[in-house]
């Protein structure tokens, strides 16, 4: 599995409060068979999650440092999970946030419990500037949870999906979980990811892995599902 949704620097958000802790997710993530990571930490313009893109740069080299000492074989690479903003542009010519693995893809998140704001303007003028758009964890947005219709709309706008793996067992609720599964039966989703915050979460992760992918093959075929865990990915890794 390639996971391009992780919170693994250590702090600079609400993920990994130390380099123990980070190199502890990525021990675990990679016995799970994680190969290549994108660390995504928040970038909330106006909040206390605004860390730049040096510093995070800074983070990252920390981390891989310490991975080698460990002996822990794992690829990684810098991105940012971005808050929904006008300025989005202009923060990314400004060197202060990141695309996924400096390629013209990037992670965007837009408020869990708002209703329809008309976000798909910000994202469309994005991906009218050459950018692809990958929306974090669409099935837990109330906007979609409560009209999946838009889910549909983004999906045919080119708003590419990225899933939490573990959405589909109830991580993160009723709602959710019920999103996730319309959102795999369709074959709307384009890539998976952890969304892995803190070292408690992983190892239940662990435990929980083989009941996820076998829910996720009542819905794909194996081909299918290796195409969203590493395929897709790897493309996005790959520019």
């Amino acid at each position: 599995m390639i996971d391009i949704h992780s919170h693994i620097l250590p702090g600079v958000d609400d993920g990994a409060r130390t380099l123990t802790e980070s190199v502890e997710i990525v021990r675990v993530l990679t016995e799970m068979g994680v190969t290549d990571i994108v660390a995504t930490p928040h970038f909330i313009a106006e909040s206390n999650y605004e860390s730049s893109r040096y510093d995070n740069m800074r983070k990252l080299m920390e981390l891989k440092k310490a991975l080698e000492t460990e002996a822990i074989n794992v690829k990684i690479y810098l991105g940012n999970e971005i808050y929904i903003d006008r300025r989005i542009k202009d923060l990314l010519k400004a060197g202060k946030i990141a695309t996924l693995a400096e390629s013209k893809y990037l992670l965007v998140e837009i408020p869990l419990n708002e209703e329809y704001a008309n976000y798909e303007d910000i994202l469309m003028d994005l991906m009218n500037c050459g950018y692809k758009v990958v929306l974090a964890h669409p099935e837990r947005y109330a906007i979609i949870e409560k009209d999946f219709e838009i889910a549909r709309e983004l999906y045919r706008n080119g708003v590419l999906f990225q899933c939490n793996l573990y959405s589909i067992l109830g991580k993160y609720g009723r709602n959710a979980k019920k999103a996730i599964r319309k959102l795999a039966k369709e074959k709307l989703i384009f890539t998976f990811g952890s969304d892995i915050h803190h070292p408690g979460d992983v190892e239940k992760m662990k435990k929980q892995h083989s009941l996820a992918i076998k829910k996720y093959l009542k819905y794909y075929n194996e081909a299918e599902l290796k195409k969203l865990l590493v395929g897709n990915p790897a493309k996005i890794i790959g520019g």
